[in-house]
């Protein structure tokens, strides 16, 4: 059994920050990516930063210099530092750790997610 458990979201004024933290834990053998999704009222759940095993990282266009993801690996967490931030980043924050097993299967398991509300 894999568990993600993310923390730190809240309500924050435009223009503000906030760290998400999210700790993996269970049977996890090898890591293949971690990642922060999120999903607005209304709208499809969209990728929001990845980084890999190796460290490399990735945005979407609309967080790009704003956000910052992160890597602990002694504790398997990743945080997602989110600054300069808008009301249309408002939504349901989402972690998803993408690991495979010792046989080489792939598995996405994803954490219950954690609310951000930006206020204009």
């Amino acid at each position: 059994q894999v568990q993600l458990v993310e923390s730190g979201g809240g309500l924050v004024q435009a223009g503000g920050s906030l760290r998400l933290p999210c700790a993996a834990s269970g049977c996890i053998f090898s890591i293949n990516a971690m990642n922060w999704y999120r999903q607005a009222p209304g709208k499809q759940r969209e990728l929001v930063a990845t980084i890999t095993s190796g460290g490399s990282t990735h945005y979407a266009d609309s967080v790009k210099g704003r956000f910052t993801i992160s890597r602990d690996n002694a504790k398997n967490t990743v945080y997602l530092q989110m600054n300069s931030l808008k009301p249309e980043d408002t939504a349901v924050y989402y972690c998803m750790l993408d690991h495979s097993n010792r046989a080489g299967l792939r598995y996405n398991n994803w954490g219950q997610g954690t609310q951000v509300t930006v206020s204009s």
